[in-house]
Formats: structure tokens, sequence, C-alpha cells
């Protein structure tokens, strides 16, 4: 098992219920990839916020399981930083037209109108889907600065489908009907919308650090400070993954099923023999979006209501931030204090990750503060670099992407799951959902797609091989 994230103990834990024992190799000294939870001076705080929402009930069932005690049920609030003034999100008409007027919100209607009598046909990158749902001038509002912001590139240059991934069923007349009406009792949830989710009352971590202690009692090997160095194979098998782990040594594990779920392009750089020219270079054109998170402790008790918001500012540098005691007070040691998530969407070598911790700790407040939502001192800081936290979906990716599926696909025992290890932006539950089938494909001799699983979280694979199988929570 390559990568103790989501996805990698995930199907790790599936793979144990049968009884089957392997060893599970991280890069890091922390488990649960970007969904870890961090602990500084008993301050703990999220890589990002990681709701846990799903349409899927076994994935449901499977936290439950994992966590060992029942979450927290927490109540969502949201809202956008555009122009010195905070927009609810998702919207709730009446505060959104207070903020913009009249004119303006006249104009943003007639743009809307616009966009759907003459929609442009056939999007191909992100400006142009946007503009279609929701018209160009609300596009340029609540969308254009933060997603080139969050990717670093323009929105011409990311890929009309990362939208419709992540947006996909949210329209303008979606989000009014959600805020007049409520959404409908036996309607399609839309994720962006929901009102509530569930939250481990310390954090994702907690999760997944039960999971993996529980893998070890399971007499799995979770072997943590340890870089894959290649993949050996022979004919269309993996034989052998070479590993470097704290003590500089190199060592060759045989293997009999590989789950990866490194990223693409350090996966296809190290198989041995070298893959061809043409799928080497997809892989080496896949890119990746870093990303940062200054925590900061302040004296103050109650700051915003909000669990997150976003800054669509291009004064400021920071993205989005979290109150993680909005999100579980158990998050935070002294009542007495707040512990806000500054998070930073950077590339590595740049100026922001180049910066020293103490440096990037005066910038975050400073911006706090430019934003005016410093009410209290600063106590102290935390700087945690996340290399790899999102791969990019750039105009071009989706057919070198296709290339190195094509040419994985020659291998019957080598399972790519999880987020980096397909190249794809998925939630917490759909990385699940790629390790679950990808697990019960080698435990039940099934032949399910783990690339199958769909972006909107309908799972149509996991659907099937629910059918196929028993339900988990019958497994002993």
């Amino acid at each position: 098992m390559i990568g103790a994230g989501p996805a990698g103990l995930t199907a790790a834990f599936e793979l144990s219920r049968t009884g089957r024992r392997g060893i599970i190799v991280e890069s890091d000294s922390i488990v649960g990839g970007i969904a870890r939870t961090v602990e500084r001076d008993g301050y703990r705080f999220d890589i990002g916020g990681h709701r846990f929402f799903t349409k899927v009930k076994e994935i449901e069932r499977l936290w439950e399981e994992m966590l060992g005690e029942p979450m927290l049920v927490r109540k969502r609030l949201s809202r956008i930083f555009y122009e010195a003034k905070f927009y609810d999100y998702p919207l709730k008409p009446w505060n959104a037209l207070r903020n913009m007027g009249i004119v303006r919100a006249a104009a943003c209607m007639a743009s809307y109108a616009w966009a759907k009598l003459r929609p442009i046909p056939h999007p191909t990158n992100y400006a142009q889907w946007v503009s279609n749902q929701f018209g160009r001038r609300l596009f340029r509002m609540f969308f254009e600065s933060y997603t080139e912001k969050v990717w670093g590139i323009p929105c011409t240059e990311i890929g009309a489908d990362w939208a419709a991934q992540r947006i996909k069923g949210l329209s303008l007349g979606s989000a009014i009907r959600s805020a007049l009406l409520g959404r409908p009792k036996n309607g399609a949830v839309i994720t962006t919308l929901i009102d509530e989710f569930k939250y481990p009352r310390h954090g994702p971590g907690q999760l997944w650090e039960n999971c993996a202690k529980t893998l070890v009692q399971r007499r799995w090997e979770l072997r943590l400070n340890t870089r894959v160095e290649g993949v050996i194979s022979v004919g269309d098998r993996v034989t052998e993954v070479m590993v470097r782990g704290p003590e500089r040594q190199v060592e060759r594990l045989p293997a009999s099923e590989v789950f990866s779920s490194m990223p693409l392009r350090e996966l296809l750089g190290g198989m041995q023999p070298a893959a061809p020219a043409a799928v080497l270079d997809a892989a080496n054109k896949l890119a990746y979006r870093d990303f940062l998170v200054v925590a900061l402790v302040i004296d103050s008790a109650e700051m915003f209501p909000d669990n997150w918001i976003y800054i669509h500012s291009s004064q400021v540098h920071v993205g989005r931030i979290q109150n993680f005691k909005n999100w579980s007070p158990d998050l935070v040691p002294d009542p007495a204090t707040t512990c806000l998530g500054m998070e930073y969407f950077v590339n590595q070598g740049d100026a922001l990750w180049s910066s020293s911790d103490d440096e990037l700790v005066q910038l975050a407040y400073r911006e706090l503060s430019q934003i005016g939502l410093a009410s209290g001192n600063l106590i102290k800081g935390y700087v945690i670099r996340m290399p790899k936290a999102y791969p990019v979906y750039d105009t071009g990716y989706k057919a070198r992407l296709d290339t190195i599926r094509q040419w994985l696909g020659g291998f019957v025992n080598l399972h790519c799951i999880g987020r980096n290890g397909q190249h794809r932006y998925n939630n917490q539950d759909h990385s699940m959902a790629t390790a679950l089938i990808a697990a019960r494909n080698v435990t039940q001799d099934l032949d399910r797609d783990p690339w199958a699983v769909n972006e909107d979280a309908e799972y149509h694979e996991i659907a099937r091989t629910e059918r196929a199988a028993p339900e988990v929570s019958e497994k002993k």
C-alpha cells in the first residue's frame, strides 16, 4: 500500500476484513494525507477544512466504524469576502442585493439572462463554463479572482471539466430556490449547498489515526517516513516496490498486489523498466498546486461565526480562512483563545513557500487585520506546508491522463486510487470509494473500474459492487 491517506487506509481496511495483511508505506511522519489533523501545543487544525458529507450510506457507516465514536453534527456557515463586504454563501438573495445595490444586481441579472439566451457553445474552459451557468458579471465577481488565486493560472487555462466536477448541478436558479425555499426533502443534494455536516471531535485526523491503529492491531505493518523510490515490473505484473526508510537504506519489498495513491508523476517516473516516452512525457506534464496553512492563535474567545470564509480580494494573498473553534470546540485547548487557519495556495519554490515561518505568521496576521477580522492580539502561530495538495485540471490534462491510464491498465496487480493516485480533485469520500472498489476487485474477484467513480458522488461503481456482495457492516 503506497500512501496512508484516506484512499490507502481505506483499501487496507477493506482488505483486512478478509484476513489479508500487508505493508503501508507513507513518506510523511503522520497518517491522513491532506485529511490529517496537525497538533501544536494542544491546538489542532486541518489542512483545509474537511466536511464529512457523502451521498453513499456505506461510506457513512465506514466513517463511524473507523472513528469508533459519534461525530459532531455542525451547522455550516460560510461567507465570501468581496470588495470589503461579506456575502453569504450559499447565496441569500437579500444579502446579495443589499451588498451589490440595485443597479449592480440588475446588471448581474441581465448578464445571467443573456447567458441563458446566448450561451457559449461547447465551453472548453472554466471561464466559459461558469459564465454559461451564472452570467459573465457573476463569474467576474464570485468565481474568477478566487479560482485564479487557488490555481495560480488564468481561468481560461483551466479545463471546463473542473467546473463541471466541482459545481455540477449548481445554477443561479438552484441557489436562489435553495435560499428562499430550502432544499426539497427528496430532491437531489447539491454538495456546495448543504447546511450541515458531520465532523470528528478532534478533527479528521482522529478518524485516520484510529483507522491506522486498527490496521496495526490486525497485523498490518505501517512504515512512516518511508519514500517509494521505484516500482519494478515483470511483464504485466508489479513484482517489487523499492522504498527508502528513515535509515536511508533502499529496501526491495516483494509485491503481490500494489495499491498506489502517490502522485502519478512520481509513480511513472519510478517505473522499472521505464514507461514509453509518450507516457513519461504525459506524466511529467501533469501539474500540481501546493498549499500552506498558517494557524494563528488569537487572544479572543469569539471572533466571527463562520466555519470558513472565502477571500475574493486581490489585495491580500490569503485565499480562505478557517475558524477551527467553529468546527469543533475541542480543537482549541484554551476557550479564551481562537485558532484561525489562514490558507495560501502556492507553488513550491515561490516567494510564499520559501518564506520563513516567522515571516508567514506576521504576513497572515497583517492580512487578517487588513480584512478587518483581527479582533484580538496574536499569541503565536504555526506553519504547515503541503506539497502536491491539488492536482491541476489545466487544459490538455485529460488527454495526458488518458495516455497514462491506458498504459497503466496493462498491469493486472497495480491499482491507482485516491486524489493523487488518479490525478483527480476527489473529495475524501470519492477517494474512499475508489479504494473500496479496488480492494473488492481483489478480495471478491470482481472487475469494477475504480476510475469510474464519478465526480458528482453518485458512485455508480460502488452501487454495482454493493449489489454483488454483502454490505460492509455484515462482514466479520
